[in-house]
């Protein structure tokens, strides 16, 4: 892993920072890191493993999750779709042509915000924690929280996901009140982690929910199962289709350079890079999973 994470640096650094989010654009492009974990909790880690960073667009995994136990299936993908999307993450475009005006799948942001808009809890604060206690439990890190700076900067620069989320109520797809509901967006997106904790919550969602650590079941074999599936078709946005020839698992992006990976009933794979490719996704982190996966012939797809 150490010599993967070298002979992948020099490749990384050809990528970009986030700066739409100026607080992410403070990360040095020469971060990389990963680390893996087994069905039986053994640990592997190289790089800056240990570097903490906000999960931003991996956070949909997790309210999701919770969307999916606490509504059920029928529920949730009466309001938001599966397909995966060949548009930007943040295209407001699909969903002004196509009628009816649901998001195509829960992992783009459109779709992150009405899933959240679903869950059963009277304010943003009370959604919020209900999202942080499930990430807590499924990543086993009960000290996990937002990174008040990346939320305040998210809050104060996110035209786009207003435009997403107003356009959306003014065609009946998005109920209640906007900024409420964003501002438990922006918080979940800041929640601030490292690859090891990535890693863990693959490992959960791999072994079908079950936490290796902690021993306790997080979410149901169901729940997973959905999960994965989602993150193997739409995890990486646009890039998703060229993510599974060249890497072949589930996967799921963000914007603040990570990747949590879940290669079903072997391991959990987070990896740190906040350097992107042109569609958002880290170019170090892929390229670390594409040479993992050709080492350990970890292909599921």
């Amino acid at each position: 892993m150490r010599s993967i994470v070298e002979e992948v640096r020099p490749e990384a650094l050809k990528g970009q920072v986030a700066t739409y989010i100026p607080e992410l654009g403070k990360q040095s492009p020469e971060l990389l890191g990963v680390a893996q974990v087994s069905m039986q909790g053994d640990l592997w880690a190289a790089g800056d493993a240990e570097t903490p960073f906000t999960m931003q667009s991996i956070s949909k995994v997790v309210s999701l999750g919770l969307a999916l136990t606490e509504l059920g299936e029928e529920r949730v993908f009466s309001r938001v779709g599966v397909d995966p999307t060949a548009d930007p993450f943040n295209s407001i475009m699909r969903l002004e042509m196509v009628a009816p005006h649901r998001p195509q799948n829960p992992l783009i942001n459109a779709g992150a915000i009405v899933t959240l808009s679903l869950l059963p809890y009277g304010d943003g604060v009370e959604r919020f924690l209900a999202v942080r206690a499930l990430a807590r439990r499924l990543l086993g890190n009960p000290d996990l929280d937002a990174d008040e700076a990346v939320y305040l900067s998210e809050k104060q620069t996110s035209d786009r996901n207003r435009a997403l989320a107003y356009f959306l109520r003014s065609v009946g797809a998005l109920e209640g009140d906007i900024e409420d509901l964003l501002d438990s967006y922006f918080r979940q997106c800041s929640l601030r982690v490292t690859a090891k904790d990535l890693a863990v919550l693959g490992v959960t969602l791999a072994s079908g929910g079950v936490n290796p650590f902690t021993g306790e079941r997080v979410l149901a074999p169901r729940v997973c199962r959905i999960l994965r599936a989602l993150m193997a078709t739409c995890g990486l946005y646009d890039g998703s289709g060229e993510f599974a020839v060249r890497v072949g698992f589930p996967a799921k992006s963000g914007v603040g350079g990570g990747i949590v990976a879940a290669v079903p009933m072997r391991y959990g794979i987070g990896v740190f890079g906040p350097a992107l490719d042109p569609k958002g996704n880290s170019l170090g982190g892929v390229r670390i999973l594409e040479r993992l996966s050709q080492e350990l012939s970890l292909r599921v797809l």
